[in-house]
């Protein structure tokens, strides 16, 4: 009887696993995303990169100069889920501060939401 128990003990753990590892589901507020790389001491705080901004329209869909698509937002990080943003990602920072995910990690380009 207590071994049934002991493995019925470690087959909910090993289902609870996954489980447990996914975060929760959310979405990012509306607006227009600019985005930019940082600039220098010399010149401009942020050199722009149009091609790269976006705008979120609803709860799960973005508009870009390239066309529209869908997000997914789970935890801290914002993905691209269909349109020609596919696959793109984003590290949440902050209320309406975003990195850009390059090779598994935040990149230098930033992406600050600018009103609705």
């Amino acid at each position: 009887m207590k071994t049934t128990a002991f493995f019925i003990g470690v087959a909910a753990l090993a289902l609870a696993g996954p489980a447990a590892a996914q975060q929760q589901i959310g979405t990012i507020e509306r607006g227009h995303y600019f985005c930019e790389l940082p600039g220098d001491a010399a010149g401009a705080a942020g050199v722009r990169q149009a091609d790269e901004s976006f705008t979120i329209r609803s709860a799960s869909r973005y508009s870009s100069p390239q066309g529209n698509g869908t997000y997914l937002r789970r935890g801290n990080r914002l993905l691209m889920t269909s349109g020609p943003r596919n696959g793109d990602s984003y590290a949440i920072i902050g209320n309406g501060f975003l990195r850009k995910i390059e090779n598994g990690e935040p990149s230098r380009l930033r992406c600050v939401r600018q009103g609705d």
